[in-house]
């Protein structure tokens, strides 16, 4: 029982989800945790926390769906239905839109599944330094 209220009392998960969210170290949120677009760091460059024990796999892109796809829906409904545009202009505009906004997310979403995990001490996040 210790461990688990110790797990959770040391690593809130809602400071690491917002971290990630602002793609920082979950530990010290001052480092920024990638090395590239999607490329997690293996330490971070201010507190040293290594990062290489993630495992994100397929998960941020399922949650960059999902948030895309529940934001789109309804814009295309009240769009069509309220101004009637033609349908290669909708096609576009919301193409552009829904390329742009995956892109800004998808980091971001990969950032927050890998934070959930340091503070869940997944993967080897919990191993003693």
């Amino acid at each position: 029982m210790s461990q688990t209220t110790e797990s959770q009392d040391d690593r809130p998960m809602k400071p690491a989800m917002w971290r990630g969210f602002q793609r920082k170290c979950p530990n010290c949120g001052e480092g920024l945790m990638f090395d590239g677009y999607l490329k997690v760091a293996n330490t971070c460059p201010v507190c040293n926390e290594a990062l290489h024990h993630h495992r994100a796999d397929d998960g941020p892109a399922y949650l960059t769906i999902l948030v895309v796809g529940h934001l789109l829906a309804p814009l295309i409904h009240v769009t069509w239905t309220t101004w009637r545009p033609d349908p290669w202009v909708m096609a576009i505009a919301f193409s552009l839109f829904c390329v742009a906004l995956s892109l800004y997310l998808l980091p971001r979403m990969k950032g927050v599944v890998v934070n959930i995990q340091w503070a869940r001490r997944m993967y080897g996040f919990g191993a003693a330094a």
